[in-house]
């Protein structure tokens, strides 16, 4: 959820199950607090907050410690995630999650686990070698600190580069969870833009196996053929533990009613 979703997530909150980690954006266009008010809404709703922390957003020391502290007076700093952000520049010292994480001010302000990002598909600005070292230094900087960690990917709609992928993760001795993205139902047209601005692959091959066609973009899709497909994968073989992470687009209880109704059908 966004900073401004707070009256969709109390219009969800009867669909959501409590305990259910939310997270909140860190937006440009909001401020410390609309976030803070975000993330407290989530916990005295009965979920879990997890605020993101946007490394090259942040524009000094101190605004980060001003952010960390106003979440610490609301009880949402236990869970945290620690992203790049999306700025060609740094607005400040921190060019990356991973110099946020090395500063060791999280667990100060009562940090436990601390949430990193995964890219299966890759990223449209950063080449593979260095997102699998930062993948790795982040893993090692949080177990040195004592922090727990997740891996949080980037939404996808194939199932293939994500499990090749969790192998790799795997492989390199990482056993951390994985939280693997997925879209919430939404417009196809909706889906399609976000993807190409996150350089997710989207061609007529991979919407085909998500359950869609190029050819008719007014409906709206949702990710019952990709969620089935990633459990019959993962149950092929043990591949550590992996759970899904659903982006909403805005549609909290969209996608709440997605998840019951999945989870009744299988049962």
């Amino acid at each position: 959820m966004t900073g401004k979703d707070v009256p969709g997530l109390q219009e969800a909150a009867h669909a959501i199950p409590q305990g259910t980690k939310i997270n909140v954006t860190f937006l440009g266009n909001e401020d410390l607090p609309m976030r803070v008010a975000a993330s407290k809404a989530v916990r005295e709703l009965g979920f879990v907050p997890v605020p993101h922390i946007s490394a090259r957003r942040l524009r000094s020391e101190s605004e980060l410690r001003e952010f960390l502290a106003a979440l610490q007076e609301v009880g949402a700093t236990e869970h945290v995630f620690a992203v790049g952000g999306d700025p060609a520049q740094p607005e400040g010292p921190y060019p990356d999650s991973l110099s946020v994480i090395r500063t060791g001010i999280l667990q100060e302000y009562g940090a436990k686990e601390v949430s990193i990002a995964g890219y299966p598909e890759g990223h449209p600005d950063i080449v593979d070698p260095v997102l699998w070292q930062h993948l790795e230094d982040k893993s090692t900087a949080l177990k040195e600190q004592g922090l727990d960690a997740v891996i949080l990917t980037q939404f996808a709609f194939d199932t293939d580069p994500v499990t090749a992928w969790i192998d790799q993760v795997r492989g390199k001795g990482i056993d951390t969870e994985i939280r693997v993205g997925t879209p919430g139902p939404a417009g196809i047209k909706r889906l399609l833009g976000f993807a190409r601005r996150f350089g997710i692959g989207a061609n007529a091959m991979i919407v085909k196996k998500y359950g869609f066609s190029l050819t008719n973009l007014m409906g709206t899709a949702g990710p019952e053929r990709f969620v089935s497909d990633l459990s019959s994968l993962l149950a092929e073989r043990d591949r550590g533990e992996v759970t899904l992470h659903f982006y909403t687009f805005g549609g909290l209880l969209a996608t709440a009613d997605w998840v019951r109704e999945y989870l009744a059908a299988q049962s």
